[in-house]
């Protein structure tokens, strides 16, 4: 599997040049149409991680892979993208046009964590598809950030940081209200965005980031400093699963994602994911799907998720 891109990687194979504010005290932020990179001149987008984040209103249908789904555009779209989610764009030529913009967490640093909104998290939604009165919306704050970043205000970088918070709540205020009729955070709650931050912490697996090495219900409570028993209440509590459960799906779903996305072994594989022999890893993914981790690989992938 390929390493991370940076964003200095992606500025060379985009457009062969580097801006000079890439590495300044500000953080770095641009916005580009996706004109020139669509219709007979589009490139291929690698499966890989990101060292950046980045926001796209694309018009035109395409498929995004997504771990281990696959996400239809039927007709426009807004997506979100950050460093923790790998992703792959496909049948870019269908694409007839769009815009995106790009930023570090530096950028942001002085103003809360950007992980902190479900569209950068994993378990969250990445893609939306939006009706032609939305994407006049979203296209307006993007032309207002071309405008911005082509003045000469000297707060310029802080109403680019506003309009990217604009998208950001545009995208999150189409989610489900459920998403966000939460009840005010108690113990087991506290303990139980502890838990999967810490899970979610060891993924993706790519050639800088190799071994799962917490596996067990013990291990993840050893490590926030509670009994094992108060974990596995907090999270049966919250989730309505058990620990090992929860472990074992998102081990799962890396798996699937390896042996889709990357040129690794089975063996390999087995062993990055923390199990110590690779007819464990065999046993356990056959379990769970029904197939095994080879005949997973050469099947012919599940058809795209359609948006809504």
């Amino acid at each position: 599997m390929s390493n991370v891109e940076s964003i200095e990687e992606f500025y060379k194979r985009k457009f062969d040049w580097m801006p000079d504010n890439i590495r300044n005290e500000i953080g770095h932020f641009n916005v580009f149409k996706l004109d020139p990179f669509v219709g007979d001149k589009a490139q291929p987008v690698p499966y890989k991680r990101r060292d950046f984040y980045k926001i796209m209103l694309v018009i035109g249908n395409s498929k995004v892979h997504y771990a281990d789904k696959v996400v239809e555009v039927q007709k426009q779209a807004l997506s979100f993208s950050n460093p923790q989610i790998p992703y792959k764009w496909e049948h870019l030529d269908n694409i007839r046009s769009g815009v995106f913009c790009i930023f570090n967490q530096h950028f942001f640093h002085q103003y809360g964590n950007l992980n902190q909104y479900t569209v950068f998290q994993p378990g969250g939604t990445h893609l939306f598809e939006l009706t032609d009165e939305q994407v006049n919306q979203v296209n307006s704050l993007f032309q207002r950030m071309f405008e911005e970043i082509n003045s000469d205000y000297i707060h310029k970088y802080d109403v680019l940081r506003t309009l990217v918070f604009e998208l950001l709540h545009f995208a999150m205020k189409m989610e489900p209200s459920a998403t966000f009729d939460k009840q005010p955070i108690n113990a087991s709650q506290r303990i139980s965005t502890l838990f999967l931050e810490l899970l979610e912490r060891q993924f993706p697996i790519d050639d800088n980031h190799q071994t799962v090495n917490l596996r067990s219900a013990s291990d993840f409570a050893k490590q926030l400093n509670v009994h094992v028993n108060h974990l596995n209440r907090a999270l049966k509590d919250t989730t309505e699963k058990t620990t090992s459960q929860i472990i074992a799906e998102r081990i799962l779903q890396e798996a699937k994602i390896l042996l889709k996305h990357s040129a690794w072994t089975v063996s390999e594989i087995a062993y990055a994911l923390g199990f110590t022999e690779v007819t464990h890893f065999k046993n356990f993914f056959k379990k769970h799907v029904q197939l095994s981790p080879l005949k997973f690989r050469n099947a012919r992938s599940d058809g795209p998720v359609r948006l809504v």
